[in-house]
């Protein structure tokens, strides 16, 4: 007779299934909460400047050191999540989360800001792998399951749009400690539906003894390096003698790192995964779209507060129908990912991208608001459709019980593109604006001596320039789109990406 193994987790599933959508809720107020703050901040900036009597230069570590706080620890959270259990890790992140917040609403100078950045940096980083974990075990069904990484896909459009929005008043109203404020009746709530509804998936826990924290150490070295050189190279310079350093040791401890997985029982980034056509692909698309996306996106606020006039809230306001369009794409991409390859879905969606910034491309200072929203809506409508399905192959081609490591990586290649796409589309926007201002200055005449008519013949070739830089960089992000839309073709579907997170589960009883 066929000896049949049952799987310690199947019990657990039938008891949070009836609330899978609630858990699903819970997950998305989580997500919301730490992205809202990743945008929310960077609002309040000119007012800590003032208030704490610093430079631009070093009120910007407070968005770097939150940044390279966070890209090294995703990937740690992601593996401590499969070995140590996701319930407990996910509600200490909710919980550190607001007492950080709080803590850095009380900040008395920058020193101490700060730190409390990075403690909530390395907290929130806990959230991305541990969410896509909870929502793999939870929902069974694939259908279901494409459907809810669609929805909780959507909360990073949300977070995007509602940080304006919010932070706008806030700041003005009740001061710049109140975007940190802000967080904990979010958090209260989203720990009450944590404790209340979300169920541990994993019964048996491997535990912390093996646990990589050399590999761990190599990485998070490897990733400060590079964020830091991203972040900081266009005002260091790209050849400046700090930037060098930081190009040495990102490549020597990324080396050490890969040598050292190799030889850990329990990698931090299993580098198996690697060997996997499916995932591979996915990493690459994911970073390719991310570059492109980012890169492209975030001139967009800019352009719209030099050179329209826009205030910060009128420009948040821009992106509310871009929120409702990647939410209403990610629910159609999902869907349509169980009848059809998700490969063809996400090469459509990155190209339809690639089309928006093409759009994007005519930009000028005559723009009205429609001009920009119905852009952004289908660019974002493009990105709904191909991410959700993306995702969702990356995640399920390896084993269940390792949805949460395998998410961590997505999630760092796709932190890692936005950091390269800005620094890239920054350097080229600058490095346009000079070479167009030369290039029209080469080929104009002018025929007046009048001291008034010289400085505002001067200003519009100025403003000529930037926006023809503007044009550039859009078309660096087609090119990017267009290469990850090609890089999608790659994605083939595994078994796995049209079994129920049952059958994964089953196929490893012993290691879950």
């Amino acid at each position: 007779m066929k000896k049949t193994t049952t799987s310690p987790t199947s019990t657990s599933q039938k008891g949070f299934q009836s609330h899978e959508w609630i858990i699903l809720a819970t997950l998305m107020l989580g997500s919301f909460l730490g992205r809202l703050d990743g945008t929310i901040v960077n609002l309040a900036l000119p007012k800590i400047i003032i208030d704490f009597g610093i430079t631009v230069t070093q009120a910007s570590w407070i968005s770097t050191a939150y940044i390279i706080a966070n890209a090294i620890f995703v990937p740690v959270f992601g593996k401590l999540g499969d070995m140590m259990g996701r319930k407990i890790l996910y509600i200490w992140g909710i919980v550190g989360f607001t007492i950080a917040s709080v803590l850095a609403g009380f900040s008395f100078n920058l020193s101490s800001l700060l730190v409390f950045r990075v403690l909530q940096a390395i907290i929130v980083s806990i959230d991305y792998p541990i969410a896509l974990s909870i929502i793999a075990f939870t929902f069974e069904d694939k259908g279901k399951r494409a459907q809810a990484m669609g929805i909780w896909s959507a909360v990073f459009a949300a977070a995007a749009v509602f940080g304006p929005l919010l932070g706008g008043p806030l700041i003005d109203t009740f001061g710049w400690r109140s975007v940190f404020y802000v967080n904990v009746p979010l958090g209260a709530i989203g720990t009450f539906l944590a404790f209340k509804y979300i169920e541990e998936p994993v019964k048996k826990i491997r535990g912390l003894k093996n646990f990589d924290v050399l590999g761990s150490v190599l990485l998070g070295i490897a990733l400060g390096s590079m964020v830091l050189v991203l972040d900081q190279g266009q005002s260091w310079g790209w050849i400046d003698g700090k930037s060098i350093l930081s190009y040495i040791v990102s490549i020597a401890t990324f080396v050490l790192f890969i040598l050292v997985e190799q030889r850990q029982k329990e990698p931090v980034v299993d580098l198996k995964f690697f060997k996997n056509a499916t995932f591979t692909a996915s990493i690459i698309t994911s970073f390719l779209s991310f570059m492109g996306m980012i890169g492209g996106i975030f001139l967009i606020p800019l352009f719209a507060q030099t050179y329209l006039g826009y205030s910060v809230t009128k420009t948040g306001l821009l992106f509310i129908p871009m929120a409702f369009a990647i939410a209403i794409a990610a629910q159609i991409g999902a869907r349509l990912s169980t009848k059809m390859p998700p490969r063809f879905l996400t090469a459509a969606g990155m190209l339809t991208a690639a089309f928006a910034f093409y759009l994007f491309s005519g930009i000028d200072i005559r723009w009205t608001e429609w001009d920009i929203i119905w852009r952004l809506f289908i660019m974002a409508f493009g990105l709904g459709i191909g991410l959700a399905p993306l995702t969702q192959a990356a995640t399920n081609t390896v084993p269940l019980h390792e949805v949460g490591i395998a998410s961590s990586v997505l999630a760092l290649a796709r932190n890692i593109a936005g950091a390269f796409g800005t620094a890239i589309f920054a350097t080229v926007l600058s490095n346009s604006v000079t070479a167009n201002l030369l290039q029209i200055q080469k080929y104009s005449t002018i025929h007046t001596t009048s001291p008034q008519l010289l400085g505002e013949i001067f200003a519009l070739m100025a403003t000529k320039a930037n926006i023809n830089a503007y044009a550039t960089v859009f078309h660096w992000a087609i090119f990017f789109m267009i290469i990850g839309g090609l890089a999608a073709l790659f994605v083939k579907e595994s078994k796995r990406d049209f079994a129920t997170a049952k059958d994964i589960e089953m196929e490893h009883p012993m290691e879950i």
